[in-house]
Order: C-alpha cells, then sequence, then structure tokens
C-alpha cells in the first residue's frame, strides 16, 4: 500500500512556484531544451530542488502550462470577489491574454512534452469553459452582462484577440479588442 504525499510545506511550495514561473519564462525565452540548471538557478534552488519537485523535462513543462491554466481559471472567483462581475469578465479577459501568450512563448516545450506521451491539455477547455461560465452567469444575475451567451463562444473570442494581438507591441489594441467584445456581452442589458 502506498500512501499519498501530504501536502507541501510552505518552504517547499513557494520553491515550486518560483521553479514554475521561471519555468515559464524559460521555456518561452530560450525553447524547450533550456537547461535544467539555468531554470534551478534562476528560480533561486539547488538542481535537486528542480528534479525532486520535476524529474524529468515533460513533467516540468506539464506543472508549468496547468500551472498558468490553474493561475488564469482560479483568479475569476477571486475577482468577482472585489469587483462587480463585468468589470470582474474584462479583468479576466487580460489574464486570458496574457495565459495565452505564456502559451505561446511555451509552443515548441509543449510539442515536444506532448510528443513525448505527456497530455497538458487534458483539461484545458473544461477549465476554461467553467472559469467564464462563472463569469457569465455572475453577469448575468447582475444585470450586466447578457444572459444568452455561450462560454465556448466567449473563449474562442478571446483566442481570436490573443491570436491578432500576440506581440507585447499589440498589448494596446488587444485592450480595445477586450472592450469591444466586453460590450457585446453588455448588449440588450441597458448597461
Amino acid at each position: 500500500m502506498t500512501s499519498r504525499p501530504g501536502p507541501l510545506r510552505a518552504d517547499a511550495r513557494r520553491n515550486r512556484e518560483r521553479i514554475l514561473e521561471t519555468a515559464v519564462r524559460a521555456f518561452a525565452e530560450q525553447g524547450p531544451d533550456v537547461a535544467f540548471d539555468a531554470i534551478a538557478k534562476a528560480a533561486g534552488v539547488g538542481s535537486a530542488t528542480l528534479y525532486r519537485h520535476f524529474p524529468t523535462r515533460e513533467a516540468l513543462v506539464e506543472a508549468a502550462y496547468r500551472n498558468e491554466l490553474a493561475r488564469v481559471c482560479d483568479s475569476a472567483a477571486e475577482l468577482l470577489a472585489d469587483n462587480p462581475p463585468d468589470w470582474a469578465m474584462r479583468l479576466w479577459m487580460d489574464r486570458f491574454i496574457d495565459y495565452v501568450a505564456a502559451k505561446q512563448g511555451m509552443a515548441d516545450a509543449l510539442r515536444a512534452a506532448v510528443a513525448s506521451g505527456a497530455d497538458p491539455f487534458a483539461q484545458t477547455l473544461d477549465k476554461l469553459g467553467t472559469a467564464i461560465e462563472s463569469l457569465l452567469r455572475a453577469g448575468a444575475e447582475a444585470g450586466l452582462l447578457r444572459s444568452d451567451i455561450d462560454p465556448l463562444d466567449v473563449g474562442l473570442s478571446l483566442t481570436g484577440v490573443a491570436q491578432v494581438t500576440g506581440t507585447p507591441a499589440q498589448r494596446g489594441r488587444a485592450g480595445r479588442l477586450l472592450d469591444l467584445l466586453l460590450d457585446g456581452l453588455r448588449y440588450g442589458t441597458g448597461r
């Protein structure tokens, strides 16, 4: 009988988070073959710590991607707690654009992970759909957003915006397009 590992200690959790954040940047800037030692050094941890958390490159790539996905999806509830639902939606849209940019930066590393048999995308659509649906539902209940919107339509629209504004120089345009999208989500609410 094997036992499940317990929750990570606070310092181990911080190390893991630093490793994942550093890995996203490193894969985006240096490609899929960036040295593990370079990631460990940039994260301020030893190589052994990195390997203890992520014994293979594929495990690190998959965890880094899923961490970015969780960050954007989990932020929906946080934004709703602190903002009116329509503004929470708009703020979340910005975070989605950042998530897509991180994913694009990691594209080569993600392709290599998939080629090795990993499936970092297994729950992506479900998690994103749930986050978008929660934002839309809260907005509709508050009378700030339309109630007839399919979350997948919003996700596809956001992906389109991210694709055409995928460079830092285009970030201003992305914001303007997101404002237009939000206006479309408000149409018919009288706002």
